[in-house]
């Protein structure tokens, strides 16, 4: 049996396990509860500020009581320690390898903030070894019960690697701003998840807009177009960030602005993100955790190898 079709086996069996719990008769109807919750924050195009959404909505989910864990996904040009003012010694990359524990890598940023740093070569994902994998998957299975949200600050566009945390991820914020290129960028990553890999929903944030009406202008016109041309795909509108001369200032001052600018128009628009997808709980499929979504990761990359790098 190859590496591939191993993998794919334990994939297989977590899913069986998560999404089909042995209950006797006394526990037949309660909910199945699973933790932590894996959001991935995406973008069809570089500059729209999707890095600094991650680190703040961190930190609102963060003060609204949840434990927060954020990785650094974007592998070729990771910096979401700069915008947290973290100088972080270690990466993934070492755990990847066996030289250290993830309790050795992750790193404590603004309000309690847990951060993953990224590995400047994503691309060991796609060579690992049969013990690598157990001994990564074990090692990711420890962070369930610390966790409450996980969130994946990926790359931008439509590489492998950002294709694969989004599809890997149980939610997708796509941010964009109203620039025409930005929107443009949001749908073709939005084509390429839900025609090649299935995924059917989205959330939208409009980033950099002068109000609310201007962002949900932007929303109704790109829910028309991906509704009439891929049926079955759905986007929800998760708010708005307004343009702030207060955003630039706190990345001058490697600080998230929801910390040194809490009163500014932004945080306060984070904050209602947060809410927001906190609220998403009860309302929205929930499945998996960090353990699940790194099996699914590295079968997504094992497909790739099979396939010769064709996506399916």
């Amino acid at each position: 049996m190859d590496q591939a079709t191993t993998l794919r086996t334990m994939v297989k069996v977590e899913c069986d396990r998560t999404h089909h719990p042995k209950m006797d008769s006394e526990h037949r109807s309660s909910p199945l509860i699973t933790r932590p919750k894996v959001i991935a924050v995406t973008s069809g195009k570089g500059g729209v500020g999707k890095t600094n959404v991650a680190a703040n909505l961190a930190v609102a989910c963060q003060r609204l009581g949840k434990k927060v864990l954020i990785l650094d996904a974007d592998l070729g040009l990771a910096n979401i320690d700069i915008i947290l003012g973290l100088n972080p010694k270690h990466n993934i990359g070492e755990v990847i390898r066996g030289e250290k524990g993830l309790s050795d890598i992750i790193i404590t940023g603004p309000e309690g903030v847990a951060v993953m740093p990224a590995s400047s070569g994503g691309q060991e994902l796609a060579h690992l070894t049969e013990a690598q994998k157990i001994n990564l998957l074990n090692e990711f299975d420890t962070l369930d019960s610390r966790f409450d949200i996980f969130l994946i600050d990926t790359g931008a566009g439509i590489s492998s690697n950002v294709i694969y945390f989004n599809v890997a991820a149980q939610e997708r914020i796509i941010v964009a701003t109203p620039e025409p290129t930005s929107i443009a960028d949001a749908y073709a990553l939005i084509k390429v998840l839900f025609q090649q890999h299935k995924t059917k929903s989205f959330l939208l944030l409009m980033n950099m807009v002068r109000d609310e009406k201007e962002a949900t202008s932007v929303y109704r016109n790109l829910s028309t177009v991906v509704a009439r041309f891929m049926a079955g795909a759905s986007i929800d509108y998760a708010g708005c960030i307004p343009w702030d001369r207060c955003l630039p200032e706190s990345v001058s001052r490697r600080s998230p602005v929801v910390c040194c600018y809490p009163e500014s128009s932004s945080s306060k628009c984070f904050k209602r993100l947060a809410q927001y997808l906190l609220q998403q709980n009860g309302s929205r499929p929930i499945d998996g955790n960090i353990k699940f979504f790194w099996k699914d990761l590295m079968a997504g990359k094992e497909r790739d190898i099979d396939n010769e790098g064709t996506y399916q």
